[in-house]
């Protein structure tokens, strides 16, 4: 099929949030100074965005997950573990688990072990020498558990044996849930043996990470820095690795993803996507905007499609810093200049919105513009959770806003009965 237009499809992370006080009652987004993307608003379409469906609060994978085209009902079933050992090019054969795993600071009383800090601090430096210790710990006759670190504080966790399960319960309090939880993995029915194996594996792990990081040298100078140490393990989205339906795929267009966080390169690896990173993209605020921007001008070369990923909006709304998540989207308004043609249809949304009051992800529609070559316009003038109320694209989930940009693309073709399974939630 010979395509009309190429396509962009930019990825903010946490985009959409609610009215804060710091900013007088202005979202982050409402309080950017974003000249070009008010311009694309004004020259195309705007709207709201479900990354799922109304109503559900969603974590990166599944938001990012389906934007890059993943099936809705593929992406609700999507555990985070595999995501994560595929960023990092850790193998899984079948019948293997992996878990998402962040390094934290724990608290032990009583041989009770409970979280004070999720991210340690968000330890950014010492996690190669920290996981080197946590190698060959005994999890349970049979299982051998394998742990690699990622990026920041985040780190992936493989367990590989006979009769395991990922029906077991994750140790992470979240951002939402108060910390002070006993750490404890329990499998989801417990009758269940594979599960209960599984469960009893992660926290003979989790035991056994405590005993070797509380007094590793690393921990010893960060309390001497005045900074929380990474002595424990808390796990999350355990799971197996199942294939999965890509709509990209599907179509036969040839993609690209640029990004800087694991488990959104893990995503685009799942995929069979070229993915395009350098140590100057992170997941953080400091990213190489430019070096992005001049990447995805090279990779729109040869692609049908680019998906530019950025995480920093996200992670400034977790760390309860609206001024810096607006901060940041100012900063990539500037950089997207180079990338504004008249001959690229270009998409921008969030896998979901981030609260930088309370730090979480919440359910509320991401603000959304789509702009292309003989595009119908609404009357929005300016990029906002205000003005996207009212534009044109409506309220639509993120399958229906990538079709959308596919469409404009020349990419679709009419209604066939084998499509069925790429458009529904089921």
């Amino acid at each position: 099929m010979k395509l009309r237009y190429k396509g962009l499809i930019i990825i903010l992370d946490g985009l959409g949030d609610r009215p804060c006080v710091q900013l007088k009652g202005a979202t982050p987004l409402e309080a950017a100074n974003t000249p070009h993307l008010d311009k694309l608003t004004t020259e195309g379409l705007c709207g709201l965005v479900d990354p799922l469906a109304p109503g559900i609060p969603v974590s990166t994978h599944t938001g990012t997950g389906i934007l890059l085209g993943l099936t809705p009902a593929d992406a609700a079933r999507l555990p985070r573990g595999p995501v994560e050992a595929a960023g990092i090019g850790l193998s899984m054969a079948s019948g293997d688990i992996a878990v998402r795993c962040n390094f934290a600071t724990l608290t032990s009383h009583n041989n009770r072990l409970t979280v004070t800090d999720r991210r340690a601090g968000r330890i950014s430096e010492g996690t190669d020498q920290l996981a080197r210790v946590l190698q060959n710990i005994p999890v349970g006759e049979g299982i051998t558990a394998t742990f690699k670190p990622t990026t920041q504080h985040r780190a992936v966790l493989r367990l590989t044996g006979e009769g395991l399960s990922a029906a077991i319960t994750d140790t992470d309090p979240d951002d939402s849930c108060k910390l002070g939880k006993t750490l404890q993995s329990r499998p989801c029915n417990p009758t269940d043996s594979a599960a209960v194996r599984t469960a009893n594996a992660i926290n003979c792990f989790i035991a056994g990470a405590h005993q070797r990081l509380e007094n590793h040298p690393v921990n010893q100078q960060r309390k001497q820095q005045g900074l929380l140490p990474a002595n424990g393990i808390i796990t999350r989205g355990a799971g197996m690795l199942h294939k999965s339906r890509n709509i990209i795929n599907h179509l036969q267009l040839k993609a690209a993803l640029i990004a800087g966080e694991n488990s959104v390169c893990g995503l685009g690896k799942l995929f069979g996507y070229t993915v395009i990173n350098n140590p100057g993209f992170t997941a953080l605020a400091n990213t190489d905007l430019t070096a992005k921007i001049t990447a995805t001008q090279a990779a729109l070369k040869n692609h049908d499609v680019v998906f530019l990923h950025i995480k920093a909006p996200d992670i400034c709304a977790h760390d309860l810093m609206p001024s810096e998540k607006r901060d940041i989207l100012e900063r990539l308004d500037k950089a997207l200049s180079p990338l504004l043609s008249n001959n690229l249809v270009i998409g921008v949304s969030g896998d979901h919105s981030t609260n930088s009051t309370h730090g979480n992800h919440c359910a509320d529609p991401v603000p959304t513009l789509l702009c292309y070559p003989e595009t119908r316009r609404d009357s929005c003038t300016a990029f906002g959770e205000i003005n996207c109320i009212h534009g044109g694209l409506g309220r639509i989930t993120a399958t229906g806003f990538l079709m959308s940009a596919l469409d404009a693309m020349g990419a679709m073709h009419n209604y066939r009965l084998e499509d069925l399974n790429f458009f529904t939630a089921d």
